[in-house]
C-alpha cells in the first residue's frame, strides 16, 4: 500500500491545497532530493541498486547527489512506489525491520470498521506498535486540539544522514494521509513538531505540513490538529479499500477539496468574531482562507454564506430576546442589523413571529 508517501500524501492541511507551480503551470519541483537519498540508501542497505528506480523516476545520478536539488511530487512518486515493491518494504527503510507490501493496507483494514476517526487513529496507533517496535504512535487530545505524537522507542536512521528526517516525516505524512481518506475531508494542520534541526530544505515543509506552524528541534515530532475531526464518522468501506489499494498513488494525491468541519468553523466564527467576520473577506481571513475559496467550499458542503450568516444571527436574537428584557433596537443591534426595521423583517422570515410575539411566546 503506498499510502505511506511522504511527497505524494493529500494536500490537505491547508485551505489552500493545490500543490506548488512553477513556469507555465506546471508542477514545481518542491520535494528535497535528501528524500529520494534516503530511498536510494535504503536500496544500498539492501545490497541493491537503486538505478532502475531512479531511472524510471528521471533521476540521474548526477542529480541525486546534488544537496540543494528538489524533485516534483510525481518524481517522488514513482521512485518510492518502485523502491517499496522492489524492496518489499512500505516503510522505505525506516525501521530495523521491513514492512512487508500489504503492512498498511492491513493497518487500514484493521480500523476501516471503527464508528469514527478517533477510533480508527487509536487503531492505527495501537496496531502499528505490532509491527514496527522501534516508534508508538500516539494520539493525544488537550484542549480542542488534538495531536499524533510519534515516541522513538529506538532512534531512527543514526547510521545515515538525512534517514531519520525522512522516517519521520514519512510516518506522519502517512498518519494524516489515511487520516483525510477515512473521513474524504481535508484535515488542515494547525502545526508539525521535529526532533532534529531546521534542515537546508526547512522550507519544503510548508508544503508537506501546510496550514500552522513547523517547529524544529522539538522533544519529539508530532502533527496538531482541531480535535472535532475526531468525531466525524468514517466514509470509506471495504470496497474503497480495495479501490484505494489497486490505485494507491493516484488517490493518494488526490486534492481534497472538502473540508466537513468548514461549516462549523464558519458558525464558530460568526460567532465569536462577529465584528470581523461581517463580510465574507472577514470571515476568509479568519479562516486563513480566501473568499472565493470559501464560497466555493460552503457551496460543496450545501450551505452559503448568508445563510450560515442568518442562522448565527437568529439563534443570537432569540437567545436575546429569551433571556433579557433589552429593546428589540438593542437586540436587532447586537444580531448585527442596522436598523431595527430590517431586523423586524427577518425575524419575521426565519420565525413566523414578530419578536415581541417570540418574546411573550417563551415567558
Amino acid at each position: 500500500m503506498q499510502v505511506a508517501n511522504p511527497a505524494t500524501l493529500p494536500q490537505t492541511a491547508s485551505m489552500s491545497t493545490r500543490p506548488p507551480r512553477g513556469p507555465a503551470g506546471q508542477p514545481a519541483a518542491a520535494t528535497p532530493m535528501a528524500f529520494a537519498r534516503a530511498i536510494a540508501a535504503a536500496y544500498q542497505r539492501q545490497g541493491e541498486s537503486p538505478a532502475e528506480a531512479l531511472k524510471l523516476a528521471q533521476i540521474t545520478p548526477i542529480r541525486l547527489l546534488q544537496p540543494d536539488a528538489r524533485i516534483t511530487a510525481h518524481q517522488m512518486e514513482v521512485l518510492s512506489g518502485a523502491a517499496m515493491q522492489e524492496l518489499d518494504d512500505e516503510a522505505l527503510g525506516a525501521f530495523s525491520r521491513k514492512l512487508p507490501w500489504g503492512s498498511y493496507g492491513m493497518l487500514a483494514r484493521a480500523s476501516l470498521s471503527s464508528p469514527h476517526l478517533g477510533v480508527a487513529l487509536k487503531r492505527w496507533c495501537r496496531h502499528h506498535a505490532l509491527i514496527a517496535s522501534d516508534i508508538q504512535l500516539k494520539l493525544v487530545e488537550a484542549g480542542g486540539g488534538a495531536a499524533i505524537v510519534i515516541d522513538e522507542k529506538a532512534r531512527l536512521g543514526d547510521k545515515e544522514p538525512g534517514m531519520r528526517e525522512f522516517s519521520l516525516v514519512h510516518v506522519l505524512r502517512n498518519i494524516h494521509g489515511l487520516a483525510c481518506w477515512y473521513i474524504d475531508s481535508r484535515i488542515p494542520l494547525q502545526g508539525a513538531s521535529f526532533p532534529f534541526p531546521a534542515p537546508p530544505h526547512a522550507d519544503a515543509y510548508r508544503h508537506m505540513f501546510p496550514g500552522g506552524p513547523v517547529k524544529f528541534d522539538a522533544a519529539q515530532a508530532s502533527i496538531a490538529f482541531d480535535a472535532r475531526y475526531l468525531a466525524l464518522p468514517l466514509r470509506r468501506d471495504e470496497k474503497a479499500l480495495r479501490q484505494m489499494l489497486q490505485r494507491a498513488l493516484p488517490l493518494t494525491v488526490l486534492q481534497y477539496r472538502r473540508d466537513r468541519l468548514l461549516v462549523q468553523q464558519v458558525r464558530q466564527a460568526l460567532t465569536a468574531h462577529p465584528a470581523q467576520a461581517h463580510s465574507a473577506e472577514g470571515i476568509a481571513g479568519l479562516l486563513h482562507t480566501s473568499s472565493r475559496t470559501l464560497h466555493r467550499q460552503l457551496k460543496e458542503e450545501g450551505a452559503s454564506l448568508q445563510q450560515l450568516k442568518d442562522e448565527v444571527r437568529c439563534e443570537r436574537a432569540k437567545d436575546l430576546l429569551y433571556r433579557s428584557s433589552k429593546p428589540v433596537k438593542q437586540v436587532a443591534a447586537a444580531a448585527g442589523f442596522r436598523n431595527e426595521k430590517s431586523f423586524l423583517r427577518a425575524f419575521r422570515q426565519w420565525t413566523g413571529l414578530s419578536p415581541a410575539e417570540f418574546r411573550k411566546a417563551s415567558e
